[in-house]
């Protein structure tokens, strides 16, 4: 394709030197303005769904010099309003200069190329690939496709978190070369954003043995630790080492973020870049001159385009360890858009389906059966869904998702229960049980002088009886309802001993591990709640 630059006129920018509003969208006039601009592939939606403009990427990845040629994608993304368009355009002004030692230009020359300007406000949305696919000679020969992409900012205030991740892990899927734009510093938010967006990247990519993505590269801009760690490249492979060193005194949850960037990533490095001095940051006419940039920032500058731009530098566009042509990567950029577009989350189902509402009473082995048919369905539907976190959140979490589904079986058990009226009546029936057996030992053991154990068994007649009509009198009433529950609990267990004792006599059986992890459970919600409902 052309390698000539294009002209710009002064006429074409806004007053911050970025182009006019309207001057890199695509139309139909474009068929005959053949003019390298940004063109904006991805758009976000005022109802935060994304759209892909097939028609705009099939223009320029499916032109005769470029479809069948192997490609190098460069992306840079962060945070907005932190000067990723700006860096862009002086990778253009690299690309398109035919003298390499001189590519900056002339001081006086205005920066051009990727829309950009001073400011609060965002100015790039979506993600912008520039039109032009540049074809550069490898050392070795081979002649490839150098694509160079803007991406929205991160974390502005009408984009949804949602937002940031999609545009963030799109970019990241499409490029072999991420540049990671910060300020100042990498702080452990950034990492833990990284992982964020690298996870949601993750999880609409096939599973593989490989390291999903390529090249990740920490741009750290306004560096102001010269002091500590040098400007440049060594400088920032010594401060990278440092911030990314997992140890054993570090809380788990650091070691995973660091653990999860070395597991994405094929290549990490890192690049300490200096502040462009303060005419850039607070001059509003400020339009790229070079002669209003400091010249510490210019000469790393120089250093940091030509580092990732040099042909023996480039890194050609690997998925599942095969370089991909434009033809390709058009492809693969449609699948992914699929798949956040048709994103849906599984609809969880109700055990109250089953027993709850007014269905009538269920055998108490059916209910078992269903909710061991249902966890074992929920089980398997967790871990057929590609989670965020890695295997050993998903782990942990499955724990978790165990251990709520039964403690919800132990509710509906309760309200399920709640549905017998012989349920209903077991702590009078206990207690009446109780009252009889006494009053007949009591009778015979007075009957053959044993007055002790008689009284005894008067004693304990007369504690049911009252307990008896204690109960009757809270269960009619509404009051005391905690000591009514602790006469059920006590009335529960009597019954359940008489159940497992008789159990064992009869036939030597015994409850399955299940069943009795389940009674246990059961059996420690009533002492925990004390409510109303486990009566």
């Amino acid at each position: 394709m052309a390698q000539k630059r294009p002209d710009r006129n002064l006429s074409d920018r806004n007053s911050w030197g970025g182009l006019a509003e309207g001057s890199f969208s695509w139309t139909p006039d474009d068929e005959t303005d053949q003019r390298p601009r940004p063109v904006q592939i991805l758009l976000i939606n005022d109802d935060h769904t994304f759209q892909l403009d097939e028609e705009a990427l099939n223009r320029i990845l499916l032109a005769e010099e470029v479809r069948d040629r192997e490609v190098v994608a460069l992306s840079v993304a962060g945070a907005f309003r932190k000067g990723k368009s700006f860096l862009m355009d002086f990778m253009l002004r690299y690309m398109y200069s035919k003298d390499r030692s001189e590519w900056l230009g002339h001081t006086d020359e205005p920066l051009t190329g990727f829309s950009w300007r001073g400011g609060s406000e965002r100015e790039t949305t979506g993600i912008q690939i520039w039109s032009e696919v540049f074809l550069v000679d490898k050392p070795d020969g081979q002649k490839v496709a150098v694509l160079l992409m803007d991406t929205q900012g991160t974390f502005d205030s009408q984009s949804t978190l949602r937002d940031s991740a999609t545009v963030f892990a799109l970019s990241t899927m499409i490029s072999s070369m991420q540049v990671y734009n910060l300020s100042q510093n990498i702080q452990e938010d950034d990492l833990q954003h990284l992982q964020l967006f690298t996870e949601y990247g993750r999880l609409a990519m096939e599973e593989t043995s490989q390291k999903p993505f390529q090249s990740l590269i920490f741009l750290v801009r306004d560096w102001s630790f010269p002091y500590e760690f040098n400007y440049g490249l060594d400088g920032g492979f010594k401060f990278l080492e440092k911030r990314l060193k997992i140890s054993e005194n570090q809380h788990e949850e650091l070691q995973n973020v660091r653990k999860h960037i070395y597991s994405c990533f094929t290549n990490i490095s890192c690049f300490l870049m200096p502040h462009p001095g303060l005419k850039v940051a607070t001059n509003p006419n400020f339009d790229g001159r070079l002669k209003e940039i400091d010249e510490e920032f210019v000469k790393y500058l120089k250093v940091l385009v030509c580092w990732l731009l040099s042909p023996e530098n480039l890194e050609l566009k690997e998925i599942n360890g095969n370089n991909i042509t434009g033809r390709g990567l058009v492809e693969y950029f449609k699948a992914y858009i699929k798949i956040y577009q048709g994103e849906e989350l599984p609809h969880p189902k109700s055990m109250l389906q089953v027993c709850g509402g007014d269905k009538p009473f269920l055998a108490p082995n059916e209910l078992q059966n269903k909710h061991s048919e249902l966890r074992e369905e929920s089980v398997k539907q967790f871990r057929g869904v590609k989670k965020m976190g890695g295997e050993e959140f998903s782990r942990r979490y499955l724990l978790q998702l165990e251990g709520e589904m039964d403690e919800l079986y132990v509710n509906y058990i309760k309200h399920n229960d709640s549905k017998n009226i012989f349920h209903a009546a077991r702590t009078p029936a206990t207690l009446f049980v109780v009252i009889f057996i006494m009053y007949v030992t009591a009778g015979v053991t007075g009957f053959i002088g044993v007055d002790i154990v008689a009284s005894l068994c008067n004693m304990i007649m007369g504690l049911s009886l009252i307990t008896l009509c204690t109960w009757a009198y809270i269960r009619y009433t509404g009051e005391y309802r905690e000591l009514g529950a602790v006469i059920d609990q006590v009335a529960g267990a009597l019954w359940d001993q008489q159940k497992v004792t008789k159990t064992r006599r009869g036939d030597g059986s015994r409850t399955s591990p299940f069943s009795s992890q389940v009674s246990a459970r059961y059996r420690g919600l009533q002492r925990k709640q004390m409510c109303p409902e486990a009566s």
